[in-house]
């Protein structure tokens, strides 16, 4: 009987693990490069376009290869970007001896099975992108103590877990989670990422509270942790990033208590989506205040279990183009001011118990 094909590709894959490392103690060059690559190359069952095939040739320059870039002082590989070319196959170990590489991306493919620890071998990496594909088992937590690595990519894979991943790499400023089959708490390691600016764990299987100490990461400009399966009140400590502009925690239905008053005292927050959780209280009264300048451009918590009226200094907010309170428990009249919203550009206030003289005068105000 014909050996399957998937068996086939991981013992030629493993013959070329063998006979590469064999050759480990040998001074690392561009042959170095070029032999990681084509290890690659052989470890591809599907290239739609022909593009690897025809190009990743030996008797040109690798340098002068598709989506391979090399430094000009040393002629190293410093550049892999293979994406959005329909690729399938795995990600062989050897690409961990492209030693100069500062930029990996195969994102938009389609390979599959683990990644190789051997990835942190790259001591130059600055980035990963790696999103839109089908790579499953654990993130390796050698990854995250690649010390030069500024953004970490996963997004749409089919990821389970991360095991005994601790944030060394002290430069990581980006990091991507999204859309995989993450389990369990939010991972403590994040506590440690001290620089990220972008964190997007949206679309898993993540349960249990926020944790406060996200508060302290206060270099946040984005924070996405929706359509998970996390519980109880939104931590206050929030309130703490100061340079927070998108913060997301959509459908979470667990999600309960009241908003905390102190993100609304953020001047850079541009967007706020808490639709489709369990969310009660009163909003707080500070939205948009006088005595600051709000950014505010997005305000979405329709389908929560919010009471009391709609505060008043919320139609002070000049710069909104999007608010959705609908399906909520509100009460009141619709103030005349809600007219001076020029930006306005969506208004969703339904399935809630307001009343309003002004309500028709208003919406007809807004351009």
């Amino acid at each position: 009987m014909e050996t399957n094909q998937p068996l086939r590709l991981f013992i030629v894959c493993f013959l070329i693990h063998s006979l590469t490392s064999s050759s480990s103690l040998s001074t690392k060059n561009i042959t170095t490069d070029k032999n990681a690559l084509l290890a690659l190359k052989t470890c591809i069952t599907h290239d739609p376009n022909t593009l690897l095939a025809k190009n990743w040739s030996t008797s040109t320059s690798v340098c002068n290869w598709i989506g391979v870039t090399c430094g000009v002082r040393h002629r190293r590989v410093t550049a892999l970007n293979i994406s959005y070319l329909g690729l399938i196959g795995t990600i062989p170990p050897q690409l961990g001896n492209l030693s100069f590489l500062v930029l990996l991306a195969i994102n938009d493919n389609n390979f599959y099975g683990s990644l190789p620890y051997e990835l942190a071998r790259l001591r130059r990496l600055k980035y990963i992108n790696f999103n839109y594909n089908q790579l499953s088992g654990n993130v390796p937590s050698s990854i995250f103590n690649i010390s030069s690595l500024q953004e970490l990519r996963l997004k749409h894979n089919r990821l389970s877990s991360m095991v005994n991943v601790s944030c060394g790499g002290p430069n990581l400023m980006s990091l991507d989670l999204s859309e995989n089959s993450l389990e369990g708490e939010i991972p403590s390691f994040i506590s440690e990422c001290k620089q990220l600016q972008f964190l997007n764990l949206t679309i898993n299987n993540f349960r249990g509270g926020i944790p406060k100490y996200i508060g302290n990461l206060t270099k946040l400009k984005t924070l996405s942790i929706g359509l998970n399966k996390l519980e109880g009140e939104i931590p206050k400590e929030l309130g703490n990033l100061v340079e927070l502009e998108r913060l997301i925690l959509l459908d979470n239905v667990l999600l309960t208590g009241q908003i905390p008053s102190l993100l609304f005292n953020i001047s850079s927050l541009w967007q706020i989506n808490f639709s489709n959780n369990s969310l009660t209280g009163d909003l707080p009264h500070n939205m948009c205040s006088h005595h600051r300048r709000s950014v505010l451009k997005a305000l979405q918590l329709t389908r929560n279990q919010i009471m009391g009226t709609i505060p008043y200094h919320l139609w002070q907010c000049k710069e909104l183009t999007i608010v959705s309170l609908s399906y909520n428990q509100f009460s009141g009249h619709i103030p005349r001011n809600i007219g001076n919203l020029t930006k306005l550009e969506g208004l969703a206030l339904g399935a809630n118990n307001i009343i309003g003289r002004y309500l028709i005068e208003s919406i007809n105000n807004i351009q």
